[in-house]
């Protein structure tokens, strides 16, 4: 029976970034992934630089383009473009999360991939996890980070977490591309949400996601994106389509158990406004680390702490996050014109994007410009 001091569930950037940091520090850490890597993953795939003051090693190698511009359309015209105050990262998924993984993998961690947790027992001060293969794994604590789809929180009893699930469908056609600097928002053609064009090198990813809280019903998330797709000469109904839940914040809670904890979207961490998970996933994923290191030295509080850090960083900002969301989504039209066609607006969601800003920093002036113009009606 294999045993390590931390058993992480999922490969993802919160499991990988886990299993770098821990494994940094000298643990025993096995990362578990049901995929075989590198796998697919659908997400428009923009990226936060302020990453890189988290870890120790270069991404260069795993960004396929840097966008320097953002381009709005409201039903696919009153365009307006304007410049991007820093540079955002576009990668993909199956080579950005792989790279993170390799990682670890030179700090020791051990990768064992195309297998599935089948289940979870905690004996004896461990936690015992069964495998596809038939076998069982023995960790002093586990980390949680198997996705949105994941069974591990509802397995570690976390059966009432607070989401609120939205729905995103995807492309990513393989193209000669255009203005590779560019990203594109496009906001009238989707209610509850917005439809975009992320660049990469060799293609585009093509998106449309309802990720408002307010009324998301049955809308079409399909027809949005192909007519999106098709103002870029790309024919969205012949392209493979990829569908997956998104785990958006929903208020703050519990993400600690018996010598266990939830990371990235199993801990549902994603922006309820901006709909990025990948940068509060890392976080999670490193603040994960923090506390088993400090749990494994002896510290009894070291995972209760965690869940307030998580609160404390993360959650002000979402619940903001998810304000601002409701107040945009009940008069989108009125937020394109008082907000998106704003340069100083784009200028503020990049730096919050990367880290530079705080949503307590603009949200009521953007609600004091959405509720102006109600008045104005």
């Amino acid at each position: 029976m294999s045993s390590y001091d931390c058993i992480i569930v999922g490969a993802g950037p919160a499991g990988a970034s886990a299993a770098y940091h821990l494994s940094k520090n000298g643990h025993q850490v096995l990362l578990l992934e049901k995929a075989s890597l590198p796998r697919y993953k659908p997400c428009g795939g923009g990226v936060s630089p302020q990453i890189a003051d988290w870890f120790d090693f270069d991404f260069e190698p795993v960004i396929s383009q840097k966008v320097t511009r953002a381009r709005y359309t409201w039903k696919l015209g009153d365009v307006v473009e304007t410049d991007l105050s820093l540079p955002i990262w576009m990668v993909r998924r199956n080579e950005f999360d792989h790279y993170i993984v390799q990682q670890a993998q030179r700090k020791g961690a051990v990768l064992q991939d195309d297998t599935k947790a089948t289940g979870i027992a905690f004996e004896e001060n461990c936690w015992k996890v069964t495998t596809s293969r038939n076998e069982t794994l023995t960790g002093k604590y586990l980390i949680a980070a198997d996705g949105a789809r994941g069974p591990m929180a509802k397995w570690l009893g976390f059966n009432k977490r607070k989401t609120s699930v939205a729905g995103a469908i995807e492309i990513e056609p393989k193209v000669a591309v255009e203005n590779s600097h560019v990203v594109h928002f496009e906001f009238g053609l989707l209610k509850n949400g917005y439809v975009w064009n992320f660049p990469k090198a060799d293609g585009y990813s093509i998106g449309s996601g309802a990720f408002c809280t307010n009324q998301r019903k049955g809308g079409d998330l399909v027809q949005p994106m192909v007519d999106y797709a098709a103002s870029f000469g790309v024919d969205g109904d012949r392209t493979q389509k990829h569908g997956h839940p998104v785990c958006l914040w929903d208020g703050d809670q519990t993400l600690h158990t018996q010598n266990a904890l939830l990371a990235g979207e199993a801990a549902c961490v994603v922006d309820p406004f901006t709909a990025e998970g990948i940068r509060p996933s890392i976080f999670t994923g490193i603040k994960a680390a923090e506390a088993v290191d400090l749990a494994l030295a002896g510290d009894s509080d070291a995972l209760a702490n965690y869940s307030r850090i998580i609160a404390d960083e993360l959650g002000s900002e979402m619940r903001l996050a998810s304000r601002l969301a409701k107040a945009f989504y009940t008069a989108p039209k009125l937020g394109y014109r008082t907000i998106i066609k704003q340069p100083s607006a784009t200028r503020a969601m990049v730096k919050i994007f990367t880290g530079e800003l705080k949503y307590a920093d603009m949200v009521q002036k953007a609600l004091r410009r959405l509720s102006g113009g109600l008045l104005a009606r």
